[in-house]
Parts: C-alpha cells; sequence; structure tokens
C-alpha cells in the first residue's frame, strides 16, 4: 500500500526538501516563512529573518532545527544560546523569538498538532 504524498511546494520530490529550494522560495502572503510541504496538521517552513525577529506566538506547537547561523532563542522567561543542528521547542501561544543572530540565520519550521497546541 503506497503511503499519502504529502504537498511539497518548492521541489519536485515529495519526500524532500532541500535548503536550496527553501531559499529560492518566496517567503507564503502575510507571512515571513516560506511554507515548503504540508501533510495533515504539519507543515515546514523555511525561516530566515533578517535585522530582527518580529514573530508573534503561534496557535501551534513548532520546532525549530538550525540550519544555519548562531544566536539565542527566547521562550518566554527563557533564553538559551543555539547553533546549527539545534533543535528548539516552543509550545502553542508561547511568546518566543530569536535574538542576537548572526547574519547567515537559517531555520526549518515544523508546526504541527492542533490549534492550542498538545499540552503537556
Amino acid at each position: 500500500m503506497s503511503q499519502p504524498q504529502p504537498m511539497l511546494f518548492a521541489g519536485a520530490d515529495p519526500w524532500r526538501a532541500t535548503l536550496d529550494e527553501a531559499r529560492a522560495t518566496p517567503p507564503s502572503a502575510g507571512r515571513a516563512s516560506a511554507l515548503l510541504m504540508r501533510h495533515g496538521s504539519m507543515t515546514l517552513r523555511y525561516y530566515a529573518p533578517r535585522g530582527g525577529d518580529p514573530q508573534q506566538p503561534h496557535d501551534q506547537d513548532e520546532i525549530y532545527i538550525v540550519a544555519r547561523g548562531s544566536g539565542t532563542f527566547v521562550n518566554g522567561d527563557d533564553r538559551v544560546p543555539f547553533g546549527p543542528g539545534d533543535a528548539l521547542f516552543a509550545a502553542a501561544g508561547a511568546v518566543h523569538r530569536f535574538e542576537d543572530v548572526s547574519d547567515d540565520f537559517e531555520t526549518w519550521v515544523v508546526f504541527y498538532g492542533p490549534r492550542g497546541g498538545e499540552g503537556s
């Protein structure tokens, strides 16, 4: 039995998104990130803010996987340094942002689950 295909916007392979494809995909209308893949409640986006991170809390849980660069991830009252390969979590509704990011900062963003988040 074949698996359901995710909807991929950036490339030809429905099971893979590359950084080159992500960099070439323009941000979605009204968003600062580019939509690359969607399947059920999950969306994969590419985010590379320049000159500050203006994002507001989101209505789904999210995981960032840092592709390049470094800085500080602010999540509520917590502040943690990050670098390439790090995974960062923000719960739905949490105030969070990236600060002091390097000029080459790029991250994958995975939104998933129901609106309001999955809870604890």
